[in-house]
């Protein structure tokens, strides 16, 4: 191999990929493996928060504009528009990825930024994507064929000719029209007016998708009146864009039964969640699959103790076999220790002959992650109770040494320690960090907090209570206040907070599971009233919740 050679051919290579409608879990595999190896990511803004978390760190994202109609009119060349960027990294030898919004072959005008590379010799793949026009039906519970078959045309309301309108209408075909939501109206106007039944069904879906999604059903001859009366137009987001599905299959009577995406016990719902991103990350995943929306906002920062030596003496005592178990009971507690060994020169191989105990299943996963094992993890409830139940006693005949390693946090309770010792064993109980409260949220999350913007908020402890209202002020009255037990429920009453929803278990899966049954329940209700199925967020606001008698 000529070492001078370059890393790179004389023209790159360019990846036409479609990112889908907008939800991030419509990523194909290839997208994500593209993503991974691209050194220039030109995105449409649209979809670049969907792609970007996919890309490697340091990927070039180079800003784009928009072409000013005097620009053209001058015929002044921009240098900075997207077909130029694309072409003058790949000529770079850089390997892009050009994003689209939906599918390369359907959305957009990637064709043309094809061409210019065809036209250039500059290699090109494309990674077809779910295309708005059929992903966002699929979204709003509206098949565009059944077992009996069916013709389906697909309009662009903004270049369709009258010769279109005229076929669409005079046909019995499945519509799928892609316009804005002050447009919509007038799209089925010229829908009647080329011929079709002002009684005919259609749907109207705006950002589809995501969980912002929100559908509309009526006739063509009904669509206005349906607009108005839901508020919706006029609108100044008026511009924003629409799918428009007409004909049958858009019945009201069948997207009732169908909508199994804006039916979602928590759909659109934020959820403020008070952990760091990687405690919460598994929970918020949950919170996703009911349709919400979580924001995670740390409430307690982690620090070394104030004195090392003890953590210093206990680490060096796992090398030299002081003990015959460690137990983890956090994930933190793993990071204080694998920090430690890392600053010794330590891995995973100093473990050799010692037992290891972890809590749950996030501090198992980083145990694994670090390449431990752990030998015993709780087969019943997650916490030190549970751990308990499960530790063996101390046998001398066949436990060669009495001693357990803790390490923990500094405000620990001492029921693994008393439990411990019971069963005939000596604890080395040792703080491995300190806890202390974390600086404020920003503003806008604060506000958020205080004026009802959050629909529900998770305690998944006392502390939690005590610091979220310390450093962000209290929830609102409409925010929905679950709690992971009772002694975590106690302190929010006493902050005067009502607490609305309980967790069954002491577990964060069970006191989300229970948060989507509150609102499975509350959704059930507001459909047998016939009343509008809304967010708590959307209630008017009113006073401070007060805590219940």
């Amino acid at each position: 191999m000529n070492p001078t050679a370059p890393i790179h051919p004389v023209h790159g290579h360019v990846t036409f990929l479609g990112a889908g409608p907008g939800d991030p879990g419509l990523l194909t595999l290839r997208a994500v493996e593209a993503l991974a190896t691209a050194d220039v990511l030109i995105a449409d803004p649209q979809v670049l928060d969907v792609v970007r978390a996919h890309a490697r760190a340091h990927v070039d994202m180079p800003a784009q504009t928009v072409t000013d109609e005097a620009s053209k009119t001058a015929d002044i060349p921009v240098l900075r528009d997207t077909a130029n960027l694309v072409m003058t990294a790949a000529r770079g030898g850089k390997r892009v990825v050009r994003a689209v919004l939906g599918d390369p072959g359907l959305d957009g005008n990637a064709a043309d930024e094809m061409l210019a590379c065809a036209n250039e010799g500059i290699t090109f793949e494309v990674v077809p994507g779910v295309a708005t026009a059929v992903g966002v039906p699929a979204y709003a519970g509206v098949p565009l064929r059944d077992g009996r078959g069916a013709d389906v045309r697909f309009l662009d309301a903004r270049t369709a000719s009258d010769t279109c309108w005229s076929e669409v209408g005079a046909s019995e075909v499945t519509a799928v029209v892609s316009t804005t939501l002050d447009s919509v109206v007038a799209a089925a106007g010229e829908l009647v007016s080329a011929g079709r039944k002002p009684d005919t069904p259609l749907t109207v879906t705006v950002a589809g998708t995501t969980t912002r999604q929100r559908t509309w059903t009526a006739t063509l001859g009904s669509l206005a009146q349906v607009l108005k009366a839901a508020k919706v137009l006029p609108s100044p987001d008026g511009g924003q864009p629409v799918i428009a599905v007409v004909g049958e299959r858009s019945a009201a009577a069948q997207r009732d039964r169908l909508s199994w995406f804006e039916s979602k016990p928590l759909f659109g719902w934020n959820v403020l969640v008070p952990r760091t991103k990687e405690q919460a990350a598994s929970l918020s995943d949950q919170l996703r699959s009911y349709g919400a929306v979580p924001s995670e906002v740390p409430t307690i920062a982690v620090e070394p103790p104030r004195t090392p030596q003890q953590m210093e003496r206990a680490v060096k005592g796992l090398v030299t076999g002081r003990y015959e178990w460690i137990a983890f009971t956090s994930v933190n507690a793993v990071k204080a220790v694998r920090e430690k060994f890392e600053e010794y020169g330590l891995d995973a191989r100093a473990f050799a002959g010692i037992k290891v105990a972890a809590v749950g299943e996030q501090t198992a996963k980083s145990l694994i992650e670090f390449g431990v094992k752990p030998d015993l993890v709780p087969s019943g409830e997650q916490s030190a109770a549970g751990l308990l139940e499960d530790w063996p006693p101390y046998d001398p005949v066949f436990d060669p040494i009495d001693r357990v390693f803790l390490p923990r946090a500094d405000i620990a309770t001492e029921t693994l320690v008393a439990g411990l010792i019971e069963l005939g064993w000596e604890v080395d109980d040792v703080t491995a960090y300190r806890t202390v409260r974390a600086s404020p949220p920003p503003a806008e999350t604060r506000e958020a907090i205080k004026g009802g913007g959050f629909d529900a908020v998770l305690f998944t402890s006392s502390s939690t209570v005590r610091n979220l209202v310390g450093i962000a002020g209290k929830p609102h009255n409409v925010t929905v206040i679950a709690c992971i037990g009772p002694a975590t429920a106690k302190t929010a009453e006493e902050h005067g907070l009502r607490v609305d929803v309980l967790s069954p278990e002491p577990s964060v899966h069970k006191l989300a599971e229970a948060l989507a049954d509150f609102g499975a329940a509350r959704r059930d209700a507001a459909l047998e009233a016939g009343d509008p199925v809304t967010r708590p967020s959307e209630r008017r606001p009113g006073s401070r919740r007060r805590a219940r008698s």
